[in-house]
């Protein structure tokens, strides 16, 4: 007899509707599995056999053919277990084959017939929704995440032998059918450190508001000790919750991830990325044997701090290049290709030389070829993708020694800041449209145009012809010192261009590394 149960695959950050075909016919008892299947779904044979039977069902003692159509795509994961256990109890007349109409199967089994967590199950939802289907059945750790797609009944299972009682409806199928409200966390108050914590350095907090208001990439260059790393981590305080269909999207990347591995929840904080710099290239921009994001990606519409960026790899650096300007990174291998969103802001920190107190009071130990190669392994095309170069001096002990009066703080805190933050973002959002660019930084060459050099005054207009001619900006430098003033302007609330604006911009900008 033969069968078609319906699953999914997550093929990059997309599901896709795979169809788990079986056939049980005459001779030697021999289970074969084709479609493409790597190991995991191959080893699937033992694991349906054992569960099976734990479940109280029979094994087919037949010849069994399981086809993953369609067979160009390649099938990974323990999420076709479900499935072809459904498929083979279908196809030997133990289960009705309308308990499977209009329905998708995800889920791996444990020998004893208990449903184990998947990855990708927030995908798959959106991939049975899309193709009309109506029911979903997962494990019931993953209800919620499949609950995050509207439209779809969730029907949550704890084991093989759950489900094949809602099928022989020994219990009725409305009580497995997950009826929790869409699982939805508000952006979450920041429980890390507080701009009022950081003594001085009030010019790298008004870089960090700036960069947090437009998107826009930045590099802090200081001695060891000044502040770089806690100013940096002040970062998710000042950011603006992500809008609805952002939460989603970043949800989507945790689920493929597999980050949301017990009932993710969609939430409205943007991801704050922090690699080790001994990360491979792999791990920053995505890829491996088996397609994966990287990074970059996790960090989609938050941001990726990179702490120590010297010591980050020459060839992971010079992968990011691409992903910074297209905000999207293309993966291509043998065993095909995904491309995954990178729209991120990068916030990089580094020493001026290897032992840190170059141009300081301290002592510098380094040769000037020491601090050049040093300084080198950034090279000149991802520093032109930075748009604000700050230097981080050591604070004097008269400020660390400062406190408030009473419980009041000494600095401005993180709220007061992201309240501009988010003033700024919406007037971008109202500026630019639903379909506009996410943040100022995200501006084509053809918006800089109409948002920017339009928007000058004229004094303004001759700053930036004088700033590119002294500075030796290329077209890309040009630009980002248009959408670093398009900022600064959103954050005073004009929406003309001042010279102001352009002065502080090309400053941010005049502080290189040379």
């Amino acid at each position: 007899m033969h069968t078609r149960v319906k699953s999914g695959a997550v093929i990059g950050l997309d599901g896709e509707a795979i169809c788990v075909e079986v056939d049980i016919s005459s001779g030697m008892p021999k289970t074969t599995i084709v479609g493409l299947p790597d190991a995991a779904v191959d080893e699937a044979r033992e694991r349906v056999r054992s569960a099976i039977r734990n479940a109280g069902a029979g094994f087919p003692t037949k010849r069994v053919t399981v086809n993953l159509a369609p067979a160009h795509i390649r099938k990974e994961g323990a999420g076709y277990d479900l499935p072809i256990a459904v498929g083979m109890l279908v196809a030997s007349g133990q289960i009705c084959e309308s308990a499977i109409e209009d329905t998708m199967f995800l889920g791996e089994l444990a020998l004893d017939g208990e449903l184990r967590h998947v990855r990708g199950v927030l995908p798959v939802a959106a991939a049975a929704r899309d193709a009309s289907v109506r029911r979903l059945v997962v494990p019931k750790v993953d209800a919620d995440e499949a609950a995050l797609i509207e439209g779809i009944d969730v029907v949550a299972v704890d084991s093989l032998r759950d489900w094949i009682s809602l099928a022989t409806e020994e219990r009725p199928l409305a009580e497995a059918i997950w009826r929790g409200s869409r699982a939805i966390d508000a952006c979450a108050p920041h429980d890390g450190h507080d701009l009022a914590d950081v003594r001085g350095q009030e010019h790298v907090k008004r870089a960090l508001e700036i960069a947090a208001s437009g998107g826009h990439n930045m590099l802090m260059c200081g001695p060891p000790g000044s502040g770089k790393t806690l100013l940096a981590s002040c970062m998710p305080g000042i950011l603006p919750p992500l809008t609805a269909a952002e939460a989603l999207e970043v949800t989507k990347i945790a689920s493929v991830a597999g980050v949301a591995a017990t009932g993710a929840r969609l939430s409205y904080t943007r991801p704050f990325r922090s690699p080790h710099h001994s990360i491979s290239n792999a791990g920053l921009v995505g890829g491996g044997s088996r397609l994966r994001p990287g990074e970059i990606t996790m960090a989609h519409r938050g941001v990726l701090f990179l702490d120590e960026l010297p010591e980050f790899s020459v060839s992971a650096l010079e992968a990011l290049r691409q992903p910074l300007e297209d905000r999207r990174v293309t993966i291509s291998r043998a065993a095909g290709s995904a491309t995954y969103p990178a729209d991120i802001t990068l916030i990089a920190a580094m020493n001026p030389c290897p032992c840190g107190n170059y141009d300081t009071p301290q002592p510098c130990t380094c040769s000037d070829g020491a601090v050049h190669r040093y300084r080198r392994r950034i090279s000149g095309p991802v520093l032109d993708r930075i748009d604000l170069f700050v230097d981080v001096p050591r604070v004097e002990v008269q400020k660390l020694m400062q406190h408030g009066i009473g419980d009041a703080p000494v600095g401005e805190p993180s709220p007061a800041v992201r309240e501009r933050v988010v003033a700024a973002r919406q007037r971008q959002q109202e500026r630019y449209g639903e379909d506009g660019p996410a943040s100022n930084a995200s501006l084509s060459a053809r918006q800089v145009r109409t948002y920017c050099i339009k928007t000058m005054e004229d004094t303004a207009d001759r700053l930036v012809r004088e700033a590119v001619e002294r500075l030796g900006l290329s077209a890309r430098g040009f630009h980002r010192v248009l959408k670093v003033a398009r900022t600064i302007a959103d954050l005073d609330a004009s929406e003309r261009i001042s010279t102001a604006h352009v002065a502080e911009a090309v400053n941010y900008r005049s502080r290189t590394l040379a």
